[in-house]
């Protein structure tokens, strides 16, 4: 970073929506060669600053710099052609598609006549993904992909142009250790020619991995900027939510009760084999375990998503048979689901009418449903959750995505289970935010519900668990108390180190 010319600034920005000032003269800038941390709650107003630089929202005052040069953004497609990429954490292909058709949507080569250059287009695919280090090629229909190798193939849209600055939303949320790895390896060698790099994101041990500073913004205005390598969690904790958090291992103690939830002997063809467990009323099980471990197909088996092949589940000490997710509401089990966009939401409705859809047979007073017993609910768990919303009435694709996470979750506490399955709580929220949901998730606890928490982040499982299930290709290695877990024998379980192999 021996140039201090930013590469793009932003000074002064203001952005008002009806009834909500969502940025108040906030200002921003990244150098050439630096990876830039963008931070703050959902609702903080980073996503609508990244859209005023997108060209998505034009600013209300203040003024965007490219090197320096005052600039109007009127479009993303004018933001690319300046240098500016962007990155997002919701993915915005077109399944129908190749990848290469996806990664030069917009400006595919073309040789005579106006006809696709096809050969070149494939040639040019494949040499980015091979920067990538990926396992498919361009001519790979994108519908046929993971969600981890969809997000590859947006990260590979950046790379089709010569960018000064791009801007990574939430890059890691859907990928796996292996391709995080690589997402790094590309950020550092665009770091190296030079490019100035955005990178918003929740997960602290990233941000104190690649990036060199940290700027934050708290209720849509600028709350500050620090070196990465001179401040710790704390500190930005603190600078984004005004308070400190509680971190620490989950130490609680209160009365359990009888087994509500007890699987014997589960499986699911390849995906899973031979899974027992039990689950407590008071107690909150945590599941671990690397991706592809099978603890989501676990849950969806449970939840009547799945068709098992063998074995029993049992509530209340009874064998039940659930073969859809009405039977499993039936029994008084909820699934809060890892992907909130395509599984937990209908983002056209708004928030009351997401929050209240699973139970809109009981509150309805003769052919209608009850507004009033609708909007009791909602406000309910808009106070017990935090969510910022302006009213019931917003629609829910457009609050941000922890805001989004929390309707989905205040769905289902509203039906008030007896076995609470949650997959990635937290995923794309903010520590406050995180801090409120584990709370919670505790609180239910002592109130008698059985929770089930599946996670991909380490602290989180052992920070709201009693006990700990590791779980590595398709099968249950270790089970933990809090007492007795440490990250070295959790990493080793959920790794398929048993403890003879260790001895």
């Amino acid at each position: 970073m021996t140039d201090q010319t930013p590469v793009l600034r932003l000074e002064g920005i203001v952005k008002t929506f009806p009834g909500v000032r969502a940025l108040d003269g906030v200002a921003f800038s990244v150098l050439p060669g630096e990876v830039h941390a963008l931070m703050g709650e959902n609702g903080a107003g980073k996503s609508t600053l990244m859209k005023v630089l997108g060209g998505i929202h034009a600013p209300d005052e203040g003024q965007i710099f490219i090197a320096e040069e005052p600039t109007v953004m009127t479009s993303p497609m004018q933001a690319k052609a300046k240098g500016v990429v962007f990155i997002h954490q919701e993915l915005s292909l077109a399944d129908e598609l190749s990848v290469a058709e996806n990664i030069f949507l917009g400006e595919l080569p073309l040789k005579g006549l106006g006809r696709v250059d096809w050969p070149k287009l494939y040639a040019d695919t494949d040499a980015i993904l091979k920067t990538l280090n990926v396992g498919f090629d361009a001519r790979t229909r994108v519908g046929d992909l993971s969600i981890a190798n969809q997000q590859m193939v947006e990260i590979g849209r950046a790379l089709t142009v010569d960018p000064r600055a791009v801007i990574f939303d939430e890059p890691t949320a859907s990928l796996t250790d292996a391709e995080k790895v690589v997402l790094f390896d590309v950020i550092a060698d665009l770091q190296s020619r030079g490019v100035g790099i955005v990178y918003i994101s929740h997960r602290m041990e990233e941000i104190f991995k690649i990036t060199d500073r940290i700027s934050v913004l708290r209720d849509g205005q600028y709350r500050g900027t620090l070196n990465t390598a001179e401040t710790d969690e704390d500190e930005v904790t603190q600078l984004m939510i005004g308070r400190s958090l509680d971190l620490s291992r989950n130490e609680s103690h209160h009365e359990m009760g009888d087994v509500a939830l007890e699987v014997r002997g589960l499986g699911c063809g390849a995906l899973y084999q031979d899974v027992s467990f039990s689950v407590r009323r008071g107690e909150v099980l945590g599941f671990y375990g690397l991706v592809g471990a099978g603890r989501t197909e676990i849950a969806e088996t449970i939840f009547g998503l799945r068709t098992p092949s063998a074995g029993q589940i049992l509530l209340n000490g009874e064998e039940v048979r659930i073969a859809s997710p009405i039977d499993a509401l039936g029994h008084g089990i909820s699934l809060v689901p890892e992907d909130r966009k395509s599984q937990g939401l209908v983002l056209g409705m708004n928030c009351r009418d997401n929050m209240t859809l699973p139970q809109v047979d009981d509150l309805t007073a003769g052919p209608f449903v009850s507004d009033g017993a609708e909007i009791a609910i909602f406000d309910q768990y808009r106070d017990k959750l935090d969510i910022r919303t302006p009213g019931w009435r917003q629609i829910v694709g457009n609050l941000s995505g922890g805001n989004q996470q929390k309707i989905v979750i205040g769905k289902w506490l509203s039906m008030r289970p007896e076995v609470l399955i949650v997959d990635e709580p937290t995923r794309g929220i903010d520590v406050g935010s995180k801090s409120e949901i584990h709370n919670l998730i505790r609180e239910l606890a002592a109130q008698g519900f059985a929770v089930i928490v599946i996670s991909s982040e380490m602290p989180e499982v052992l920070h709201v668990s009693d006990r700990i299930v590791a779980m590595f290709s398709g099968r249950v290695m270790r089970e933990f108390t809090a007492d007795e877990v440490t990250e070295d024998n959790l990493i080793q379980a959920i790794s398929g180190i048993t403890d003879d192999k260790v001895a």
